[in-house]
This record gives C-alpha cells, sequence and structure tokens, in this order.
C-alpha cells in the first residue's frame, strides 16, 4: 500500500514508465499502446527477451505513483477497496449456497482463464465438502477452452444466451464478466442484462490493460493480472467465511505478496528459460512441432498456451500445442462438445498417445511440466516413450523446499528448469496458494518462451505483432492501427490495403467494402500474412500480388517489411511512430 511502511514490497519494481506520461500515443487506447521496455525487442537476443519480459511482467506489482498517479493498480486503495467488497458479496452466497451461483466468463484468454478458475475453486470447494459454486462462461463453448476461436467473443447475443441457461432457476448470481481490454462483446452484453435484473444478478467488470510487452498481446500481461486479482479476493473469501471473520486488506495483502515473490522466483531462472525458448525457436525454425504436456491444472495453463499461439503469432494450429495429462472428467461444461471434433480439439492424455506420439520427429521438441507431488512414476514412463522418438525434451518442474527429483527421472532430461519454492503453513484454503504460485509461474515462462521464440522467427517488427491473424474485431482494428502506424498512409487508403489483402484474388467490389466488419474478420481469420502483405502494398506502392511474392520469398516477416521501411522514398524507419487515427 502506498504510504504505509507496514505493506512494503518484497520486490522492488520499476517506477512509472514513459508510458503514463501525458501525450504518450495519445491518440492510442491504453491496451494498445507500445510498451517503450520493449521498442527494440525485435532486435533482442534470447536472454534480452526474458529479461524485458519480465520486466514487463514485474510491472504488474508496481505501486500507484505519487508523481504520476494516473492509472490504478493493483495495490491501490480503490482497488483493493473493490476486491474487498466483491469478496464480501462472495461471502454472502457462501454462506447461504442454495440457490447460489458465482459465474466466470470471458473471451478468449478471459475465458481460458474463467475455465481455468472455476476448475480450481469447485475442487476447493469439493475438497472441504461442499457443493461447487463455480461455473464458467466462454465465447464459443468448451471447444473455445481448446482451440483459438476468438471470433465468437463479438456477439453479445451469444453472450446473454449462455448466462440465461446457466442462470435458469437461480435466486442470487455473481457475474464476473473479464473482458482486459473491457472491450468484448460476448461480456458486455451480459453486464447490460445483469443491471437490468439486479434482483438476481450481481455484475462484476474486470478489466487489466497497461501497456504489454507485445503490444496488445493481453493474453501476457493482462492474463496474468486477472489471475492474480480474482484468484486473491476469491481465496480472501473462501478463507475468512469457514473462519467466521470479516475480509480485511491484511488478508488481500498477505496473498498478493505471495504471487509478487512468484515473479521473482520464476525469473530467478532466466538463463535456462532462454534456453528453452531457442530450442524452440529452432524447432519451429525446421518446421517442427511444439508439445507442452502439463499435468493436472498446469496442463490447462499449457493448452492455453499453444491456442494462444494460432491468433497472436498467426502460427499454424499445429506449430505449438498444449496437453493435459490427468482426469478432466469434471472439468468441461459439455465434454460432448470436444468428442470427436478434429485435430484442432484434442488436448488430453489419450490424445497425446494416439495422434501425437506415434509421429514424433526428432525436430520436435516436447516439454514436460509437472511438479514433484505428481505421479512421477507416470511422468517417467512418458518421458522415456517419448526419448524413443526425439531428444529434444525439456522439464519445467515446480517443488517446494526438501523435495529432490528422482535420479533416473533427472537423467533424462539434458535441461531442466526447477523452480522451487518455500513451505507456505496456510490452512487449507491457503494451500490453493502454492497451487496458484505454480501455474502463474508456468504461464510466465511458458508466454515467455512461445513469445520469443517467435520473436526470434522474425514475426515481430519493434513490439508489434505484425502476423497476428484477425480473429475478431477488434484485432481488425489493430491490424488498421499498424497499418497507419508503419507506413504514415491515411486511414482511408489503408482499409482500402487491407481489405485487399483480406479478399485476395477477389477484387473489391462496391459491395465487399461496404460489408460489416464481422465479414472481413470472418475472411481474413483463416488467411496468413495478412498485415505484413498489406503493409508490404502500401510501402513498395504495390499490387497485393507483388507483395505476396515478396513475403514468400523472404526468410522472415519482419526482414521483409524492415527492408521496405528503409528503401527510398520512405520516410520513416522502424524506430518511428505514427499515431493511429492521424489521416
Amino acid at each position: 500500500m502506498p504510504g504505509t511502511k507496514r505493506y512494503q514490497h518484497v520486490i522492488e519494481t520499476p517506477e512509472p514508465g514513459e508510458w503514463e506520461l501525458s501525450g504518450y500515443e495519445a491518440a492510442v487506447p491504453i491496451t494498445e499502446k507500445s510498451n517503450p521496455l520493449t521498442q527494440n525487442l525485435d532486435k533482442a537476443d534470447a536472454e534480452k527477451i526474458v529479461q524485458l519480459l519480465g520486466q514487463c511482467d514485474a510491472e504488474i506489482f508496481q505501486e500507484e505513483g505519487q508523481i504520476m498517479p494516473t492509472y490504478q493498480r493493483l495495490y491501490s486503495e480503490s482497488v483493493l477497496t473493490t476486491m474487498l467488497q466483491v469478496a464480501g458479496k462472495v461471502q454472502e452466497v457462501l454462506k447461504e449456497p442454495d440457490g447460489g451461483l458465482v459465474v466466470l466468463s470471458g473471451g478468449g484468454t478471459s475465458g481460458r482463464m474463467a475455465f481455468l478458475m472455476a476448475v480450481s475453486f469447485n475442487q476447493l470447494m469439493k475438497g472441504l465438502g461442499q457443493k461447487p459454486l463455480y461455473t464458467y462462461l466462454i465465447a464459443g463453448g468448451d471447444r473455445s477452452v481448446v482451440a483459438s476461436r476468438e471470433q465468437t467473443e463479438d456477439s453479445a447475443l451469444h453472450g446473454v444466451e449462455e448466462l440465461k441457461k446457466v442462470a435458469a432457476g437461480k435466486k442470487r448470481v455473481i457475474v464476473i464478466g473479464i473482458s482486459v481490454g473491457l472491450s468484448a462483446p460476448f461480456v458486455a452484453g451480459q453486464m447490460d442484462y445483469c443491471m437490468d435484473n439486479t434482483a438476481v444478478f450481481l455484475p462484476v467488470l474486470v478489466g487489466f490493460n497497461p501497456p504489454e510487452g507485445l503490444s496488445g498481446s493481453s493474453r501476457m500481461k493482462g492474463g496474468s493480472a486477472t489471475k492474480i486479482l480474482l484468484e486473491t479476493l476469491l481465496l480472501v473469501a473462501h478463507k475468512t467465511v469457514d473462519q467466521g471473520v470479516v475480509a480485511s486488506q491484511r488478508c488481500l495483502l498477505e496473498i498478493l505478496r505471495t504471487f509478487e515473490r512468484a515473479h521473482q522466483v520464476t525469473y530467478s531462472q532466466s538463463s535456462k528459460i532462454a534456453t528453452l525458448m531457442k530450442q524452440v525457436s529452432t524447432s519451429l525454425e525446421k518446421k517442427g512441432r511444439v508439445y507442452l504436456v502439463g499435468w493436472q491444472t498446469l496442463g490447462i495453463i499449457a493448452i492455453m498456451d499453444g491456442v494462444e499461439c494460432i491468433h497472436t503469432f498467426g502460427a499454424d494450429s499445429q506449430d505449438v500445442r498444449g496437453f493435459l495429462i490427468g482426469d478432466h472428467n469434471d472439468m468441461f461444461n459439455q465434454k460432448a462438445e470436444l468428442t470427436n471434433q478434429g485435430p484442432q480439439f484434442t488436448f488430453s492424455q489419450d490424445d497425446f498417445l494416439t495422434s501425437i506420439l506415434p509421429s514424433l520427429v526428432e525436430i520436435d521438441t516436447v516439454v514436460f511440466v509437472f511438479t514433484l507431488d505428481d505421479n512421477l512414476t507416470e511422468v517417467q514412463a512418458l518421458v522415456e516413450q517419448v526419448r524413443k522418438k526425439t531428444t529434444s525434451i525439456q522439464a519445467l518442474v515446480h517443488s517446494t523446499v526438501g523435495q529432490s527429483l528422482p535420479a533416473p527421472l533427472k537423467r533424462l532430461f539434458p535441461s531442466i528448469i526447477s523452480i522451487t519454492w518455500p513451505l507456505l503453513f496456510f490452512e487449507y484454503e491457503g494451500s490453493y496458494v502454492q497451487k496458484f504460485q505454480r501455474e502463474l509461474s508456468t504461464k510466465w515462462v511458458l508466454n515467455t518462451v512461445s513469445s520469443g521464440a517467435y520473436v526470434l522467427l522474425g514475426k515481430i517488427l519493434q513490439n508489434h505483432l505484425l502476423d497476428l491473424r484477425i480473429a475478431n474485431s477488434k484485432l481488425f482494428w489493430r491490424a488498421l492501427a499498424m497499418l497507419q502506424r508503419f507506413s504514415g498512409q491515411s486511414k482511408a487508403r489503408c482499409i482500402e490495403s487491407l481489405l485487399q489483402a483480406i479478399h485476395f484474388p477477389q477484387s473489391l467490389s462496391d459491395d465487399v467494402r461496404a460489408a460489416p466488419i464481422s465479414h472481413h474478420v470472418q475472411v481474413a481469420h483463416e488467411k496468413e500474412k495478412v498485415i505484413p502483405t498489406a503493409l508490404l502494398s502500401l510501402l513498395l506502392r504495390r499490387p497485393i500480388a507483388e507483395a505476396k511474392a515478396r513475403l514468400a520469398a523472404a526468410p522472415s516477416v519482419c526482414e521483409v517489411v524492415r527492408s521496405a521501411l528503409s528503401g527510398p522514398g520512405q520516410k520513416r524507419t522502424t524506430s518511428e511512430t505514427l499515431q493511429p487515427g492521424v489521416q
């Protein structure tokens, strides 16, 4: 807490940065601002990438600045007060559970985070002999948990319909809508419906939107902060209701500090994280595949990371895949939605054994993610099977002080990221703190590794996701903003080029130009390299077909774009920016 010595931070985090200064990218929404820390990320090596992204993650825990108190923080008095208010409302449902429900809802990363937290808190309640009171909603249904279906978050009506289904017959429903940029229509529709029906519903809207290390990539800091904030307030609600005491800021701060320590513990392994990043990048460069195999909820984190690479970096759905080892029968709302739906919806242990293991080759990388509390005999058996196919394996292992990896298992890995956690002497609910720490740590490692790997592959320009897949309206407008930023041309000209790249080889008719954004998104989300194609066409003043040909012949997307930016007749370089919206 600012100004209270009793609650001094354990970690020294940076002072508020340049992005908070008045006028910094003033025309750009905060979710789309570029982070000055990473403005040269595309020129960094693996070790530097880990350092920079680690610094960006540390910004989550910055205190509200006394000099520039522009943005609220996790530790801001107003945020802590709101967290306590929400925890109090959850307590009311926990005290009188009949007819009560807590709904966690979101689209894309936010929806997957809602799924993870609903699973965790239902497990917590079952362990106490209580009836589970949590459920989740994700735009597009359960298939969106394990596959990239970001376009589904654009429907407000879909959000309302799904909420009505799960809330039918309930007397008191808390709806926690998660939208990092406060922009998802799926969540907005639910919030609006709740506010019209306050006799039953209490709407809570959660957003967290400072500039990301990769501009607009809210799966990273935004996703992490969502997890920290909601798990903290929900744990406090459970802990205090069972103890019969009132929730306090002290309870919140006690848990928040454990998450902050998790950052230090995780990034103490920076050199090994960089090693894994280089190995993953090498596999992808050689057209190999990367498989993230996690036990229990760490498998959910692995699935999330793999899915999010598709739209974030324009990756193929098979490039980076996550798999969950362990029982998942009680996790999903509609597990039938995931049965026999095609290879992009495979995620289980059986799926890995039957569809992945037989086809593994040496250029593939397999990362095993587990704790020393998991079934290590099972871990060793699977590692031994994989080693017969590829020696490119690594482990991310979580342990507590006093635990050690058995020597026979340790010898199977050429490299291990070993994260050791201190013993936490909490009651039952508090034991979940360590589970949540391990999940967050795993998220940080995997996000940094996959993001860094694509940086090394030339998918990033400065710190902008130049090759993202346009999967919803938010990403359509982000694409347009990047074209304006780097080409310096008018909004009208950039829209024309973007639509040409989306609909190529079809020529643009007036009807196509007048079509709603949803139509363009539907076409674009199936296509690769739309944004770099449009940008090259603008920079070179050449047709889309020629821009596509140049990209196809180039070693990396950003290399050919940098060349065009620095070519004759170009007024701007990659170190210059243009604020979107300027015409």
